[in-house]
Order: structure tokens, then C-alpha cells, then sequence
């Protein structure tokens, strides 16, 4: 049995037989717990702990563990209702209110019920990170001489020139900061180039993420549709002219959640677009590390070919290895560098130095290319599996675009299949989908729900979740008619 599962599964039945002991009464011992319920003692050890946490059970070391003490009465709740008022007050002078709308970020990061299919998430399923290679590395950073130490502010240099190697071009380590992942650094990039009350240009379906950032920080997103090649570049130059904004934000490669690639030609016409508006582009390059098999050869960074630093790099480690490795960065060019670190040391100080060396232990070891190729052809199988499975079983789902990298498709559905609907039906029958709406800053041109394959156990499961799709879909169609 996974030693997950079984943690949590000792700490449940343990949990149920507290009431047999008295408040402060001593529970078996481990060794005991080891043979009445067949599992390791390093599983007693953590699924005490856990009930430890939760204040239900006192571990005495040396002695064994007891049931605590019951707490004390839960005092009365007060009375929050005043803050509705001051809450409320703080919008009055704003041109653009701040909002803090997390739910569009919150559909692909809360865990679905058990038994239902993760079609909705973000990051990879556990059998596709690469465990065994970040315990490595962690026990590795752990033994390195200061690894708790305090870090350089901007981040350990040696990081940075790995992140500067990987962006390319004549990006140099002194170019770069570190960041705790990626939705930070898009956080401190938009703080740092444009002001409340402002609009943003930002690509049409783009990340609901980013979005939310831009509003919590009073910025007024604003679409420029894109298609199969990425952001149009005619309709961006319109967008700069009409608005007077001072910055655009995209994903270059892998688009979230289209999948699209930027055009060569239209890559060069954005930085040029961009620097004539006086204007930065935030480039988002989440996805880099996330192409399939049957990929061709990537092109390098929009910020790789940009002398004049118009592009404001941002990239992750995140999205290839596990959602708790969250390490990126952010590069620029001449003096809006300057407010990016001002902003980020303000922020967060810096990045925990055990994370950073953990992350210089991965990347430089040889399971990294080992782990990078495995996730490679093993998201083309997921791919190929659900894009066959969608035709066969739900060909009225229309997939305008089949990506080579990333990890979702992006599907609309046709008129009179109402999305909202389709996401509950689709969880009553087991499968949990992304909405499309929180991807669009302005009114949707149609319903969506983007399918992510990357969250899933493997194929098996892929059809599984396709075949619930299709009954939610077939159970509207009776609802309708």
C-alpha cells in the first residue's frame, strides 16, 4: 500500500478509537500499532503526528503517546459584520477597485472528491514527478555547507546563471532574480510596471491566474484575441493605440489554455509592436519544460533576442517537477530591474536557500534530462489518449487546436450546451473539468471547459473520465428535451 494512503488511513482508525481511552491515558505502543495494523513504524510515527497536529493525541518522547486533554469550550464567535463597511470604504477613491477573485485559480488547485477523475488540474499526476530524484537532491542541499544560512537576496548565483543559460541569448546571471514560482514573479512584474487604475493587455482565452492578479493590484485587463499562431499582432497594435497601455502579457509558447504557439513572424512583429508603443511585454514561459514527443524544436525565449529589454522574462520549475517546488524567475534588462528586485525583497525577502540549493541539486543532476524526457513522451501518450478518446466518444466537442507541449486542451462546446450546467453534471457523474469562463477578461465568445491530461493516473483513467463526460453530456441533452 502507498505510504500515503496508509498514514492517513491508521490515523482515521486510530482516530475512531481515541474514545476508549481516558483524557490522558497512554495509547499502545509503536511497536504494538505495528503489528495489530500490519504497517511500517515509520507509518505510526507520521500518523501520530497527524493526530498530534490536530491536538487530539500528546506524544511524550521516550514515553509513547496520549490521548490529550479535552479543550476548553469554543468561545462565542463575534461580530465581523464592521468590516463589511471599512472593506467596502477602501474601493470609494479607487478608479479601478481592487478584487480579489481567487476562484478561477482555485478550480485547477483544490483536490476533487476521491473516486472522481482530475480533469481540472494544473500539475502533474505523482507518478510523473520526479520523486525520487527531489528526495535526492534535497538530502543533497541538505549536507551543503551554510544550507540554511541566508541567501543572497536575488538568489544563489549559481542558480541564477543556470536560469540565465537556460533563457539564452545574451540574458547573463546578473539579469536574473530568483522567485518563489512563477504566479510571484508575474505578481511583482505587473506591481512593478504598471500603476493602479491602469489596463493591461493580456491574450484572449488567457490564464485566470494572471488575471486575478491584475485585478487584485487595480489593473484593468484588457483582450486581444488570439488564434492558433498565438496573439494577433494587427489587433495588439490597435490595443496599444486605443488604450495607451504600457504593458502586454503572454504565454509565447504553449498557451494556457489553447496550446498555441507564437508564430515566428508574429514574435518578432509583438517586441517590435511593444517597443514602439513604449510598452513591456511580460513573457510567461511556464510551459517550457512540458513539450510532448513529437514537439519541434522549440524557439528560444522571447526575451532571448531583446537587446533593447523590452521582454520581462518569467519561468518555473514548477510545472515540470511538483506544485512544493516552487522555485522560478524573472528577467529583465536596465533599469526597471532595479524596481523588480525593490519589489520582490519588499515581497518576500528572498527565497528559502534549502529550496534554492535543492533546486541546483536537481537541475544539475543526470535524472533531470532522464526526468524531462520520460515527462516528454509520457504527456504524448496522455495526449494522443484523450484527444482519441474525445473524438470517438464526444466528437460535438469541438478541439480547434491540438497542442505539442503542455498539458490541457482547450474544447468549445457547441450552442445549447450550457457550461455551467456541464461542469456540475460532469462532477455528479465523476469527473471534475475547468470552466472556461474565468479564462476570458471580457464575454466569452462561446461555452468552454479546458481537460487537462496531466493530472490523471494514465490512460485508463483518461477513458474512464472521457466515457463520465459523455453520460453528464447525455443527461443534459434529456434534461433539455
Amino acid at each position: 500500500m502507498h505510504e500515503r494512503s496508509s498514514v492517513g488511513e491508521l490515523a482515521s482508525s486510530l482516530r475512531a478509537e481515541l474514545n476508549r481511552y481516558s483524557p490522558g491515558g497512554k495509547l499502545p505502543s509503536s511497536r504494538a500499532l505495528v503489528e495489530r495494523y500490519r504497517v511500517s513504524p515509520v507509518t505510526v510515527t507520521r500518523a501520530l503526528a497527524r493526530l498530534a497536529a490536530e491536538g487530539l493525541v500528546v506524544t511524550r518522547p521516550g514515553a509513547g503517546a496520549y490521548r490529550a486533554e479535552p479543550r476548553g469550550r469554543t468561545p462565542a464567535a463575534g461580530d465581523t459584520s464592521w468590516q463589511e463597511v471599512t472593506l467596502s470604504a477602501d474601493t470609494a477613491t479607487e478608479l479601478v477597485p481592487r478584487s480579489v477573485d481567487a476562484s478561477g485559480v482555485l478550480v485547477t488547485l483544490a483536490a476533487p472528491p476521491p473516486g472522481v477523475v482530475e480533469f481540472n488540474g494544473g500539475y502533474l499526476h505523482p507518478s510523473l514527478q520526479p520523486e525520487r530524484a527531489m528526495a535526492a537532491a534535497l538530502a543533497r542541499a541538505g549536507r551543503r555547507p551554510g544550507a540554511w544560512g541566508r541567501p543572497p537576496t536575488d538568489g544563489l548565483p549559481e542558480l541564477r546563471e543556470w536560469f540565465a543559460r537556460e533563457i539564452g541569448g545574451t540574458v547573463t546571471a546578473a539579469d536574473v532574480l530568483i522567485t518563489a514560482g512563477g504566479q510571484p514573479a508575474i505578481a511583482t512584474a505587473l506591481r512593478a510596471l504598471a500603476p493602479p487604475g491602469t489596463p493591461v493587455l493580456v491574450e484572449s482565452p488567457t490564464y485566470p491566474g494572471m488575471l486575478a492578479v491584475a485585478r487584485a493590484a487595480g489593473l484593468r485587463p484588457v483582450p486581444v484575441p488570439a488564434d492558433a499562431d498565438g496573439v494577433r499582432p494587427e489587433l495588439l497594435e490597435a490595443a496599444f493605440r486605443a488604450t495607451g497601455a504600457r504593458v502586454f502579457v503572454c504565454q509565447p509558447l504553449f498557451q494556457n489554455p489553447t496550446g498555441a504557439v507564437l508564430g515566428a513572424e508574429r514574435r518578432r512583429e509583438v517586441v517590435r509592436i511593444a517597443r514602439a508603443a513604449g510598452a513591456f511585454v511580460v513573457e510567461d514561459d511556464f510551459a517550457r519544460r512540458l513539450d510532448h514527443g513529437d514537439a519541434e524544436p522549440l524557439p528560444a525565449p522571447l526575451a532571448a533576442d531583446d537587446p533593447d529589454g523590452v521582454v520581462v522574462h518569467v519561468c518555473s520549475l514548477t510545472k515540470a517537477t511538483s506544485p512544493s517546488l516552487r522555485v522560478g524567475a524573472l528577467a529583465a534588462r536596465g533599469p526597471v530591474l532595479e524596481r523588480l528586485r525593490a519589489i520582490h525583497v519588499v515581497d518576500s525577502f528572498f527565497v528559502p536557500r534549502p529550496l534554492q540549493e535543492t533546486a541546483l541539486e536537481l537541475v544539475g543532476s543526470p535524472a533531470w534530462s532522464r526526468h524531462l524526457r520520460a515527462v516528454s513522451q509520457e504527456l504524448k501518450s496522455r495526449r494522443d489518449a484523450m484527444t482519441g478518446a474525445l473524438a470517438l466518444h464526444l466528437p460535438e466537442l469541438a478541439l480547434p487546436h491540438i497542442p505539442s507541449g503542455g498539458y490541457q486542451l482547450w474544447l468549445r462546446l457547441p450552442d445549447g450546451l450550457p457550461e455551467a450546467a456541464l461542469l456540475t453534471g460532469a462532477l455528479r457523474a465523476g469527473v471534475a473539468v475547468a470552466p472556461g469562463r474565468p479564462y476570458f477578461s471580457a464575454e466569452p465568445p462561446a461555452g468552454h471547459i479546458r481537460l487537462s491530461f496531466a493530472g490523471v493516473a494514465g490512460p485508463t483513467e483518461i477513458a474512464e473520465g472521457v466515457r463520465r463526460l459523455r453520460s453528464a453530456v447525455d443527461e443534459l441533452t434529456r434534461s433539455a428535451n
